[in-house]
């Protein structure tokens, strides 16, 4: 996109910002919302699409292929182009692939009861970091909007030395409330930037500059109010979300890249205050996991294969997750791997055990594929967004809770113990089966059944509601009594409505008489031409046809007044009802995303446990002794294997301090062999077990590569130079 086009795209259009003083009220109500959105394209809601004036509008057409009209009115005429609400989504879509930010100009009164011009309201701007929308989402993929604010040494453009700044970064998905907190040098951060994978990224006035045209860091880079950086705004920012928050963290610079990003996310939903569902900030630091930067993810394929995409990949070897919630809890964790041994070998454990129950495995896997994103939906639920079709999915993912404790337990008959081969097993106070190992158990434990928030919705909650909670039919009969009274006056009403026909044309002798409905007139009894010598005395005309007249009674007036009145009064009441429902679940935020993260931490442990069984995968032993090398036997390349019934397992004997060189031609596997030994590493710390006879690994801290020949254009970069430069980063920091 050129800078022209976005200047023209965003804000106020200048055909619009020209004719200023003489706009109708509605585009003079279109130029406030877009004067108000300076960095955003506005689309304005217009009955059932969403519409853009003048250049914006010529953007609009130009990006999402729609066509460009014109709208006339006694002040000119004006280049107009709109696209339907009900199927936004791939329009949006284009506009946030173009490089634009999309504040959404709604309705937020019904046009039928403004005494004048429609109110409408900015309530989301839609940039790639911060979309909420399902359709706009991959389902198992996070979605991080990051901000980095620095402190001392060089800053942007400054004279001192960058490496002696400390760099926040703060990374949120707001689509789940996740947000994570760290700091470093640039170098650290940078490799940061490229695990966690942004969507976006704010930066603050001093902050050094993040290349967005690398190609490992495909993030959108947008400006931002500076002031969203600053300390005192950034603790005040923060406070709603934790107490104290100016001694929550190490670093001055990771209180302002937390508070801006927060600031950020707050104005893209609407600016309605604190979201409720962000309750984990989560402050880690980048040590205390493999560090791996981006060359390394991309020679070792971890997520992108250069000729297939996601395809034939690390992760999509590792996938065989059954929800959403495992997938991304997968992909963080290898994009994460883990230094802690301790750990490591809880997550051996888990998976260990798991590989070895396999009716339990399926059972758990079976009863994941029915689960629905819950920190999607509890998201939705807190920002008020959630229909009663979100409440429903959430009711069926909390139903599957008790059968997934139970088969954890080995609880359920024709599932097998978690004891001994002999079928013995320790038994807890109920007399469950209880897991072998303590992170399953711990895992059981964290599974909340939410019971009293399962039952509200099944209680309040039709069992198949209509998709928009304002049409009826949402809250359950017998729920509330007042509710069923008016819903009982209605269909009472309607049923004498639907009887009338038949008792009038009796009492007229008229067999052709009708009786209908519209929204303008509202309830009539129609006679043709032909029989108004037969109308009754008490009929009262109310509309005259071409061939026949329209007429009420007395008795019809006052049945149709109870009708309208008593659905008007049970749909208000409905809404009533679900608003309170969504607000006692929104109440539930905190335990909901605990019930959240056991279960994608239980999906993830199942794929793996899965591959290991399918893929015959070892589980690796760790060393922690200072001497402790690499010894693998009969290792094998986790991806290629899957697409060459051939493969050829290697050993690999690396005592510490070595240095092997490894020759051969072409294509003769080099290559192979060498990601095989590193994809070896990976897998182990992520808790995976790996492809090989036997393993024994010391425990990295850090993984660096350079495998395979690529060039970068774009950077100006040879295939020689890229390698040179690759190598002397390793060198350097290696050292």
């Amino acid at each position: 996109m050129e800078p022209a086009d976005r200047e023209t795209a965003t804000g106020l259009p200048p055909g619009i910002a020209a004719a200023r003083e003489e706009l109708t009220p509605m585009l003079s109500q279109y130029a406030d919302l877009c004067a108000a959105h300076e960095d955003a394209l506005v689309l304005f809601q217009v009955g059932d699409f969403y519409e853009a004036f003048c250049e914006a509008a010529e953007t609009v057409a130009r990006v999402c292929e729609v066509t460009l009209t014109e709208r006339s009115d006694s002040t000119g005429d004006y280049p107009m182009a709109g696209i339907p609400i009900d199927n936004a989504a791939p329009y949006l879509e284009s506009l946030l692939d173009a490089g634009y930010r999309v504040a959404l100009g709604d309705q937020v009164e019904d046009a039928e009861q403004a005494s004048g011009l429609v109110d409408r309201a900015v309530t989301e701007v839609i940039t790639p970091g911060t979309v909420v929308e399902d359709d706009l989402l991959e389902s198992g993929t996070t979605n991080y909007v990051a901000a980095v604010a620095a402190d001392g040494g060089g800053g942007a453009g400054g004279g001192a030395d960058p490496s002696s700044e400390t760099v926040g970064l703060a990374a949120v998905d707001v689509s789940t409330g996740e947000c994570l907190v760290t700091s470093g040098d640039r170098d650290a951060v940078a490799g940061e930037l490229d695990r966690i994978a942004p969507a976006e990224l704010i930066a603050g006035p001093d902050a050094p500059d993040f290349d967005p045209a690398d190609a490992e860091r495909g993030w959108t880079t947008h400006d931002y109010d500076d002031r969203a950086f600053d300390r005192r705004r950034a603790t005040e920012r923060l406070e709603p979300y934790l107490p104290a928050p100016d001694r929550r963290f190490d670093a001055d610079a990771e209180l302002r890249a937390a508070g801006a990003v927060l600031a950020y996310a707050e104005y893209t939903q609407g600016d309605d205050g604190p979201l409720g569902y962000v309750t984990r900030i989560r402050r880690y630091d980048p040590r205390d996991r493999l560090r791996l930067d981006a060359a390394a993810q991309r020679s070792l394929e971890l997520f992108e294969n250069r000729g297939l995409g996601a395809s034939d990949t690390l992760f999509d070897a590792l996938d065989e997750t059954n929800c959403a919630l495992g997938r991304r809890c997968l992909e963080r964790w290898l994009r994460r791997p883990l230094v802690d041994a301790d750990v490591i070998r809880s997550r051996h454990d888990a998976v260990g055990e798991l590989a070895d129950r396999s009716l339990a495995r399926e059972g758990v896997a079976d009863a994941l594929a029915t689960a629905y994103d819950l920190e999607r939906l509890v998201s939705r639920v807190s920002r008020g967004r959630a229909d009663a079709r979100d409440l429903r999915s959430l009711h069926r993912t909390l139903a599957v809770v008790p059968e997934l404790k139970a088969t954890l337990a080995g609880a359920d008959e024709g599932h097998e113990t978690a004891g001994d081969a002999d079928g013995s097993a320790d038994a807890d106070a109920d007399g469950h089966a209880l897991p072998r190992t303590d992170h399953l158990g711990d895992l059981r434990d964290r599974l909340d059944e939410l019971s009293e928030v399962r039952d509200l919705i099944d209680a309040a909650i039709a069992a198949d509601p209509p998709q928009e909670i304002t049409e009826g039919g949402v809250i359950r009969e017998g729920f509330d009594g007042d509710l069923d009274d008016l819903r009982a006056t209605e269909r009472e009403g309607r049923e004498w409505v639907a009887d009338l026909e038949a008792s009038e044309r009796e009492r007229t002798g008229i067999d052709s008489l009708s009786v209908g409905h519209n929204q303008v007139h509202g309830y009539y009894i129609e006679v043709t031409d032909a029989n108004l010598d037969r109308v009754p005395d008490d009929y009262r005309r109310r509309q005259t046809l071409k061939n026949s007249e329209r007429y009420v009674t007395p008795e019809l007036k006052e049945r149709e007044e109870e009708i309208v009145g008593a659905a008007e009064r049970a749909d208000a009441l409905e809404y009533e009802l679900f608003a309170d429902v969504r607000e006692r679940v929104a109440a539930e935020t905190e335990r909901i995303q605990g019930l959240a993260d056991a279960l994608a931490e239980l999906d993830a442990l199942t794929s793996l446990a899965t591959v290991a069984v399918g893929g015959d995968y070892v589980r690796p032993e760790l060393r922690e002794d200072p001497d402790a090398g690499v010894a693998i036997e009969g290792g094998r390349h986790p991806v290629v294997e899957r697409t060459e019934d051939d493969f050829v397992p290697n050993d690999a004997d690396l005592p510490r301090g070595s240095v092997a060189v490894i020759t051969g031609p072409n294509m003769s596997g080099k290559s192979t062999y060498m990601r095989s030994v590193a994809l070896a590493v990976v897998l182990a710390q992520t808790g995976s077990f790996v492809p090989a006879q036997a393993a024994s690994l010391p425990v990295f801290d850090r993984l660096f590569t350079r495998v395979g020949a690529s060039d970068d254009i774009a950077g100006g970069q040879s295939t020689f130079m890229r390698e040179m430069s690759e190598l002397t980063e390793i060198l350097h920091d290696a050292g």
